[in-house]
């Protein structure tokens, strides 16, 4: 009997990946297809064609079957993860009107759908009105709606990169509850569009029919069709499974069941999450997203542009290092890890703050990045390693929130994402934690994560939690050492955890001075 095989899209901000994984969670075939990460036509704004996505999944697709041997026949169903937050407008014959807005986007709009008195009365009470007004006026429905009018007048659905994704190999407007992280009418509570009552249907210029129907992780949406098949190559009537957005299926695909195991995830986002069945708001009033296990929540602190800032510094900075690995034809990571490990733990007292790009709450829309402690014996090695340091300096404080919320210690830290590549963030990070930092066995664990959904909701495993088990492990295992996790714990403890507090008004001064950021 031939092996079985699962075959997990995956559409990133910066490639689409067609992967096929086996049953014990190994990747056996991989093909990437770079994308240009978005276009803008304004400042702030972030824009991809919508049928450029497609395209690459195509061309992803085509590429896999050209270059490995397994064959199709193996293949016992198909997944897609993507990006979250990237929406599409599509008309009534599934047609894309206008580019994607995708999640770097960052434009807003004053024109927004009146709230009843009732509501605003009660979000004032609340404290919470600011973020209701800032949801308002960050959802893509009301630029749209306000600036695009013929755009949404002819849009039949409103679909999140995902939705897109599954009707372009299904043909049915269907999407997960575990993608569903927008400004969109979702309950989070409750993994369902919001009732009729809703506030959200009040704040959000839109109505129920044009949005997709939701299914759980783990549930076929439906097969692959014969138009896409032939695009693809993926073949025709193969099941299409519901499984998450790429975080949500990053988590799973670490490994990270329980709520006691922290997932590090080091990419574009530098996040912390745990998977719980209890619904925590780990900042008051902003919900936790959606698992990729049905029935279940993601406690998530982002640091948003986490690992962005680690990109920033190479190309600012690290020409040398990239000039000699390609000379030498390796991989730059190993010469950026010895810049790193040229300095000692805490930066000789250089400590970065990575509010590159402001919160709502926490940190504050006022909030910029902050580098203090400057001195003459200070390199850009020291920058760089302060940087790696700030962003773990950060999640730390994001697990302590969540632990306080939850009332859950984490005890266990499993790593992904493109930073956990790096030996020297990985050590740096169980220094800074005080925790056994373990690297996910594999780099495509949001893929892993959207197989795992597929095996589980077919059949080939009994449960999520049997899946899960049978086809994660961990990979390396970080120790901290003792004495750098002295010296990191006073940093964080009198120093990191005083920063925001002591530099807010300078922050709010600057923003009143520069206008930027923008006030909310």
């Amino acid at each position: 009997m031939s092996e079985p095989y699962i075959l997990s899209i995956d559409n990133g901000t910066q490639s689409v990946r067609a992967l096929l994984f086996d049953l014990r969670g190994n990747l056996a075939a991989k093909t990437q297809v770079h994308l240009q990460p978005y276009y803008s036509d304004q400042p702030g704004w972030a824009e991809h064609t919508a049928e450029g996505y497609w395209q690459a999944v195509c061309m992803a697709c085509q590429k896999l079957w050209a270059t490995t041997s397994i064959s199709k026949s193996q293949i016992k169903g198909v997944a897609v993860t993507t990006q979250r937050g990237t929406v599409v407008n599509v008309d009534r014959d599934g047609k894309p009107l206008r580019a994607a807005i995708t999640w770097l986007d960052q434009r807003r709009t004053d024109q927004v759908p009146p709230l009843n008195s009732l509501w605003k009365a009660a979000f004032k009470v609340a404290g919470v009105d600011g973020t209701i007004d800032y949801f308002r006026r960050e959802a893509e429905i009301n630029w749209i709606k306000a600036n695009q009018p013929d755009v949404w007048e002819r849009t039949g659905k409103f679909l999140l990169l995902s939705g897109y994704l599954n009707y372009c190999l299904s043909g049915r407007y269907a999407d997960s509850t575990g993608s569903q992280v927008a400004y969109v009418p979702f309950d989070y509570k409750r993994h369902k569009w919001a009732a009729s009552y809703d506030w959200k249907w009040q704040a959000l210029a839109i109505r129920p029919d044009m949005l997709p129907e939701l299914v759980e992780p783990g549930t076929a949406i439906g097969v692959i069709t014969e138009k896409a098949s032939q695009e693809t190559g993926i073949p025709q009537g193969l099941p299409l499974v519901a499984a998450a957005a790429d975080k949500a299926c990053e988590v799973i695909g670490a490994g990270c069941l329980e709520p006691h195991i922290g997932c590090l995830s080091y990419g574009t986002t530098a996040t912390i999450n745990t998977t719980s069945r209890k619904y925590v708001e780990v900042t008051p009033f902003i919900p936790p997203y959606p698992a990729a296990i049905p029935g279940a929540y993601s406690t998530e602190v982002q640091i948003f542009r986490g690992y962005w800032m680690v990109n920033w510094f190479k190309e600012q900075f690290g020409d040398r290092e990239q000039a000699v690995a390609t000379e030498r034809g390796m991989a730059p990571e190993a010469l950026f890890d010895r810049l790193v490990n040229a300095v000692p733990p805490g930066s000789m007292g250089l400590m970065l703050q990575p509010y590159w790009s402001p919160g709502i709450k926490v940190p504050g829309p006022e909030a910029k990045g902050a580098m203090i402690g400057f001195g003459d014996v200070h390199t850009r090695a020291h920058m760089y390693r302060a940087i790696l340091e700030g962003l773990a300096y950060a999640l730390r404080e994001g697990k302590e929130r969540i632990e306080k919320r939850s009332g859950v210690p984490i005890t266990e830290l499993r790593v992904a994402g493109g930073g956990s590549q790096s030996d020297a963030a990985m050590q740096l990070t169980a220094d800074i934690f005080g925790l056994p930092a373990a690297r996910a066995h594999i780099y495509e664990t949001s893929g892993l994560g959207a197989a795992i959904a597929v095996a589980a909701g077919l059949g080939l495993y009994g449960s999520f939690a049997e899946a899960i088990a049978a086809m994660t492990r961990p990979g390396r295992v970080f120790q901290p050492d003792p004495a750098h996790c002295k010296i990191y714990d006073q940093l964080y403890k009198r120093v990191y955890l005083k920063m925001y507090k002591r530099l807010q008004p300078m922050y709010e001064a600057i923003a009143d001075i520069t206008g930027y950021p923008q006030a909310l």
